[in-house]
């Protein structure tokens, strides 16, 4: 009885195992991209955990197009440094009204996230 519990347990595995590491890989690239939340995302949480997570998953996207106090030439025969400090705390300040509006009016975090980044064009 034993051995045919064993044989069994295996033939499951060996069917639906292929499927849970699929997803588990998967679930894994989109960690690494930044653009999974989790089951948090279809569930009901409280504001600032909503806030915080679309925040995280806009954060990459933020600093490929406004680096943080970043100095660069403006073209290639000038030789004057361009501070985009002041450029990203507006971008900052921008997304963060639109992810608060959008978790207000009952959006989830993607949704939240994604209004952000169409906030500032990105």
């Amino acid at each position: 009885m034993n051995i045919i519990t064993q044989l069994i347990s295996k033939i499951v595995h060996f069917f639906l195992g292929s499927e849970y590491e699929r997803r588990n890989s998967a679930m894994a690239k989109e960690k690494e991209a930044g653009v999974y939340v989790g089951e948090t995302e279809a569930k009901a949480r409280n504001f600032e955990d909503d806030y915080h997570a679309a925040t995280n998953m806009l954060r990459t996207r933020m600093d490929r197009n406004f680096p943080d106090n970043f100095h660069a030439r403006l073209g290639s025969g000038k030789n004057s440094p361009y501070d985009h400090g002041e450029d990203r705390a507006l971008a900052v300040d921008t997304t963060s009204i639109a992810i608060a509006m959008a978790l207000r009016n009952g959006s989830t975090v993607r949704q939240a996230a994604e209004a952000g980044a169409a906030s500032v064009g990105i």
